[in-house]
């Protein structure tokens, strides 16, 4: 499993680097389109689950013994994008600041997965950001009067659904 492991978590590393200048870049030469937002996240999506069913498929145990869990926080990610679908006919692409640290948790529980075939407090916090992050998704979504890409949380929908500009992170949004 070791050399595996560190296999994964290469693979994660890069992805993860990858993903953080792929944005930056794209704002920085102004091509950050919607379109492109919404690429991002689906792509960021496909990633981290193949990389969870990777991890499912060596640590078998550890995820049956996690399963329902697991399976809440997956049926709230579901939520987030029945949501956005149900209300607007698109698909998630809010890039919070909470989402992008239940990321760094997830994927710091993953490379403790990957590393060690177990985890404890990386996944609990991990399992802790992703309920909290995928409610204020829900919230945004459903407070939202009309569809945008990078929301920073929930405190900016007032901003928005009042036509005014929200100040947003050039390094995140």
């Amino acid at each position: 499993m070791d050399d595996c492991g560190e296999i994964i978590l290469s693979i994660m590393i890069f992805a993860l680097i990858s993903d953080i200048f792929d944005g930056i870049i794209a704002r920085r030469l102004g091509i950050a389109t919607e379109k492109l937002r919404i690429l991002d996240s689906n792509v960021d999506l496909v990633f981290w689950l193949a990389t969870i069913l990777t991890l499912f498929l060596l640590n078998n145990s550890f995820f049956w013994g996690n399963w329902m869990t697991i399976f809440g926080l997956i049926l709230l990610e579901l939520s987030c994008y029945f949501v956005a679908y149900l209300k607007f006919k698109r698909t998630v692409a809010t890039h919070t600041l909470l989402a992008k640290g239940w990321t760094i948790s997830l994927f710091i529980f993953l490379a403790d997965l990957a590393l060690t075939s177990n985890s404890s407090l990386a996944f609990i916090v991990c399992i802790i950001l992703g309920i909290i992050s995928r409610l204020e998704i829900i919230a945004i979504l459903i407070s939202l009067k009309s569809w945008t890409t990078d929301v920073p949380s929930i405190v900016s929908v007032g901003k928005l659904n009042k036509g005014e500009k929200i100040k947003r992170m050039k390094l995140f949004n």
